[in-house]
């Protein structure tokens, strides 16, 4: 079977499953070398968050597209299976676009669209993808065993007191999340502020954020890795003195619905509660 996986959290899962020799295509985030790239990002490079917010609003308000799909590659690859997302059109490739493609090119892959909005979601998709792919029982397995974690993360932070947490998936603008993180935040044994679970990331005044007087802060910045988020976390500390700021990897821990969604709620749950919780690997979170 040749798999081509448009979207980060989907060639995750594919790696999880012990799919990496069905890998035909990715695209430029994946952590896939040797396979063929066929979505690219059209966001210039080297801008600032500010300069990214307003870019991505300009292209979104022409009718643009915010990634590009080589499909001249996508046919000479002619995958089985595709891989793609509906949930976030600045976040990767929409199913959509893959669509068009396939009609374009005349291919009948199957196509799976991986869109959680919850973690029970994600783990859902986990067994999606397994079962598209003839890897049901890597999937069960998977999943059991992403679920084991979870509970042990549960149990350890039960009778904790649970902070305030606010979460800011950009910091110019500020942006709250929405979707599955506030849902980290709470099973991290944390009690979270602004965001509402399970829908949209929503841009917020940095006055308000101020007022819902947050114990602990964690700069999370969409797509970006831990080094950015701890040079973002610099001015966003300076908006809340005395506060705690965290910064984590949350291109590869938050906001990719992949399994690292759980090496997140574990790093998450350190944050909140070391002495109860086992500190993760050094290069995912760090108290700025």
């Amino acid at each position: 079977m040749r798999i081509a996986s448009l979207l980060p959290a989907a060639t995750e899962i594919t790696l999880r499953l012990g799919l990496r020799e069905s890998l035909a295509a990715v695209t430029f985030e994946c952590p896939a070398p040797g396979v063929p790239v066929v979505v690219d990002t059209a966001i210039p490079p080297g801008l600032a968050p500010a300069e990214i917010d307003a870019w991505v609003g300009e292209r979104a308000a022409a009718g643009l597209p915010l990634y590009e799909l080589d499909r001249a590659a996508l046919r000479e690859i002619d995958p089985d299976l595709i891989l793609t997302q509906d949930l976030c059109r600045v976040c990767a490739l929409p199913a959509g676009t893959v669509e068009e493609a396939l009609a374009e090119i005349g291919s009948a892959a199957t196509v799976v669209s991986v869109d959680p909005h919850t973690l029970d979601d994600v783990l859902a998709a986990i067994a999606d993808v397994g079962a598209a792919a003839g890897a049901h029982h890597a999937a069960s397995q998977l999943v059991r065993d992403l679920t084991e974690r979870l509970a042990a993360v549960a149990a350890a932070v039960a009778d904790a007191p649970r902070p305030r947490v606010l979460v800011l998936e950009w910091t110019d603008p500020a942006y709250v999340p929405g979707h599955w993180v506030p849902e980290l935040v709470r099973r991290a044994g944390g009690e979270p502020l602004a965001g509402v679970e399970g829908g949209r990331s929503v841009a917020a005044e940095w006055s308000a954020l101020q007022a819902q007087a947050p114990d602990v802060v964690v700069v999370a910045p969409c797509g970006f890795g831990l080094d950015d988020a701890v040079a973002q976390a610099g001015p966003v500390r300076d908006r809340f003195p005395g506060v705690p700021v965290v910064a984590i990897d949350s291109a590869e821990l938050v906001v990719k619905a992949g399994p690292g969604l759980v090496d997140g709620i574990e790093a998450l749950a350190w944050a909140l509660h070391p002495a109860r919780v086992p500190e993760p690997p050094a290069g995912r979170i760090i108290r700025t």
